[in-house]
């Protein structure tokens, strides 16, 4: 959260599971078009947050088996967690605060009396929620009796259900609603408040995110019933709230558009990268479309002319060098010519290429230092390159794009490609 010195531009607060990743999408193709939005657009000056229900073990298992962006904030087991960064390190206040009025062997005790109830597992089971499944045709009773004998025992809980199966019981002041409420107002006696925010959902536990006074709010199109009632019910006439008509991350930027909080055009769905805009030039945008190229080629998808490789030759500086993960060393032009070799080697094929996390910091006034994770997927290998690149600005403000100056790559623990003889970039 160091990088964040001034307000966020937009914060996204997105659900995961059916929200930001569809699950019936198998090539990942609406969550990657967002992966290049994001880092191409908003990494440099706005803020990234997932709240999900998933406890920190499930939501680790899933980055492993979707290409997801590392947010800046995760929250999760349903509000309960809020840590920071790719260390995911714990809000203590947080903690403090959820403390009140909560004592999970008494919650654990009282459900225990409920044969309805089945326990999760393990997994999800964390020191401020407890997680149950229930028969959607029972769920409504079970949760007004249960409330009833916690309140007796002197407990302030909040019962949540979801999904039509899953029954969470947490502290009353816990939630993913409270837990962005919560980060708002500590942005906001920081003086760093994001200038808008966008909450993202489809389920019955990210309700409480669109009772947050001030946000603009999208329910994906594939959102469930329990979510569109509540809308039905509570914020039917609110216009910051939309039901939109993409499923999943492209409902994501659809609402971005809708509600003209930035540029909504992914470079994904840009066949030309002259008449793709970004709100604010920036080095993000070059790594975005310069990996992106390289995807394209390998794919077969992109022009194979002399006049893409002399583009592609003409954003490198003849001198610039790149240090592989190996150690080996060479030019990036050597690289481009080895390239044109590989072209539509991976036509038809699961090949996918994306960044992460793509932070510059300014070394001069037309210099930048650039950090990213490089993914690279080929059928069921994924491997990673934590990358650092010098790029410089072609105009006075960069505007006619950056010259790439210099590469240095080292492989991410546990991402390694086995076969690095394939390695371009």
């Amino acid at each position: 959260m160091d990088r964040i010195t001034k307000a966020a531009r937009l914060m996204i607060v997105s659900d995961l599971d059916h929200t930001m990743v569809d699950h019936h999408d198998h090539e990942n193709m609406s969550l990657l078009r967002f992966n290049a939005l994001w880092e191409s657009n908003y990494r440099h000056d706005s803020l990234l947050v997932f709240s999900t229900g998933r406890s920190p073990i499930l939501y680790k298992q899933l980055r492993k088996e979707k290409p997801m962006l590392t947010p800046d904030i995760t929250i999760l087991s349903v509000g309960t967690e809020i840590t920071f960064g790719n260390s995911m390190l714990p809000d203590d206040g947080w903690v403090e605060i959820l403390n009140q009025k909560w004592d999970r062997n008494i919650v654990t005790e009282e459900t225990s009396k409920f044969p309805e109830l089945t326990l999760q597992a393990e997994t999800e089971q964390r020191p401020h929620k407890v997680s149950f499944y229930v028969d959607k045709t029972k769920a409504q009773v079970v949760m007004k009796d249960l409330s009833d004998c916690l309140k007796k025992r002197g407990l302030d809980v909040k019962i949540i259900y979801s999904g039509g199966m899953d029954l969470d019981i947490l502290p009353q002041g816990a939630g993913k609603g409270q837990a962005l409420a919560y980060l708002l107002k500590k942005f906001k006696t920081e003086g760093i408040l994001p200038v808008n925010t966008l909450v993202c959902g489809d389920s019955g536990n990210d309700a409480e995110l669109f009772s947050i006074p001030d946000v603009y709010g999208v329910m994906v199109s594939n959102a469930q019933e329990e979510l569109l009632l509540w809308h039905a019910e509570n914020a039917k006439g609110n216009p910051n709230i939309i039901h939109a008509k993409e499923r999943c991350a492209a409902g994501i930027i659809e609402a971005i558009g809708h509600f003209n909080l930035g540029s909504n055009s992914s470079p994904r769905d840009v066949a030309d990268f002259v008449e793709c805009k970004v709100d604010h030039v920036n080095p993000g945008y070059e790594v975005v479309k310069f990996y992106l190229f390289y995807e394209r080629w390998r794919r077969g998808e992109a022009d194979n002319c002399e006049t893409s490789i002399a583009s592609l030759k003409a954003s490198c500086d003849p001198s610039a060098t790149i240090v592989f993960p190996s150690g080996a060393e060479k030019t990036l032009h050597e690289c481009i010519h080895t390239m044109k070799e590989r072209y539509g080697d991976q036509k038809g094929k699961q090949f996918r290429v994306w960044v992460d996390s793509v932070l510059s910091t300014p070394i001069s006034s037309s210099k930048w230092l650039v950090k990213f994770d490089k993914w690279e997927l080929s059928g069921n290998e994924r491997c990673c390159c934590v990358t650092t690149a010098k790029i410089n600005a072609k105009g006075s403000d960069a505007s006619e794009g950056y010259t790439w100056m210099n590469v240095q790559q080292k492989w991410l623990e546990g991402y390694e490609m086995k076969d690095d003889s394939t390695w371009t970039f």
